[in-house]
């Protein structure tokens, strides 16, 4: 259900699931008026679905000080809420902005298929202090007759850009959006994307912004589950069998540097890599690759700041990971 609240653009989401019961209290009673909108990291949620609502929010927020974004495509996990942990412990304020991007998703994969959770996802972020929730139509951020691509080349060309055609030319198109829209002090992604992650760092460094500014652009580390697999949205695609195969990638993948750390050479390492994945119930392995964690350009050790990089399918859900091997 959706409550209209002070305006065009701004909108709050009721909480048809079972969560805390602070997460679906109105405004007055959590100690409000009611009366007025209140921009607060620690007060009532607002939501925003229009570019004019947005930037009436953003702008008070920043008033009051500093702002973090964290953006999401949404179906939140405890990945994505600790992502708003580290913002909220960096600035006084923070936004988080769910929309499923349909530029980053190639032909044949899962636009129509991923998860969209909005209501569930509002009360959690609620919970979590966010002041903030951008969640646009893609006619918001894409209108008629929009015709402009940010392509990051070379560092977008390997490992999941091989695989994805196109697909890092979306991601920079629409975080550089994001940036524009809600002009964020700093910026929060995981490091289970490494590859996104240093595509978004060179387009702000070649793109010379400051809102927020390339050293404002933060990693935080791989949220795990139990058995070592990195949460992630797309492991709600798994069946119970595929999920308990799924738990080979993060122990193949430490077998793997353990070996490199000794010594093996790379190629053999990684050749073994592959079959065990394939062994353990994986249907296809993309890549198993060994990259320098700055630039992403081919490695063949364990020297320090190297990373081991991997993609493998089972059913139909493609899962990444990656950790560092020195």
């Amino acid at each position: 259900m959706v409550f209209p609240t002070m305006g065009t653009g701004f909108v709050r989401w009721g909480a048809c699931e079972k969560v805390p019961a602070r997460a679906i209290l109105p405004h007055a009673a959590r100690g409000g008026t009611g009366a007025s909108l209140q921009f607060t990291g620690v007060g009532p949620l607002q939501t925003a679905t229009t570019l004019a609502a947005l930037r009436t929010a953003s702008s008070a927020l920043r008033s009051s000080g500093s702002l973090a974004l964290v953006p999401t495509m949404g179906a939140l996990h405890e990945g994505h809420l600790t992502l708003v942990r580290e913002a909220r412990a960096a600035a006084e304020h923070v936004a988080v902005s769910i929309f499923v991007n349909p530029r980053q998703f190639g032909e044949n994969e899962d636009l129509d298929a991923y998860p969209r959770q909005m209501e569930r996802d509002s009360a959690l972020l609620e919970t979590e202090g966010v002041a903030l929730l951008w969640a646009p139509a893609p006619e918001e951020v894409y209108p008629p007759g929009y015709a402009t691509n940010i392509s990051v080349s070379g560092i977008s060309d390997g490992l999941c850009g091989a695989d994805r055609p196109g697909h890092f030319d979306g991601v920079a198109t629409v975080v550089c959006k994001l940036f524009n829209q809600v002009q964020p002090d700093l910026a929060f992604f995981g490091e289970k994307d490494w590859q996104q992650l240093a595509v978004i760092r060179r387009m702000a460094r070649d793109l010379d912004l400051t809102l927020p500014h390339v050293d404002a652009i933060r990693g935080v580390p791989i949220v795990r589950e139990a058995d070592g697999l990195a949460r992630s949205s797309r492991n709600a695609y798994l069946t119970s069998s595929q999920r308990a195969a799924a738990a080979a990638l993060p122990r193949q993948m430490e077998t793997a540097i353990a070996r490199l750390v000794a010594g093996e050479r790379a190629d053999a390492v990684l050749s073994d890599l592959a079959g065990g994945l394939l062994e353990a119930g994986f249907d296809s392995v993309d890549y198993a690759d060994l990259r320098r964690g700055s630039d992403l350009a081919p490695a063949s050790d364990a020297a320090p700041g190297n990373r081991l990089f991997v993609a493998a399918r089972i059913g139909g859900t493609r899962l990444i990971d990656n950790m560092p091997v020195g």
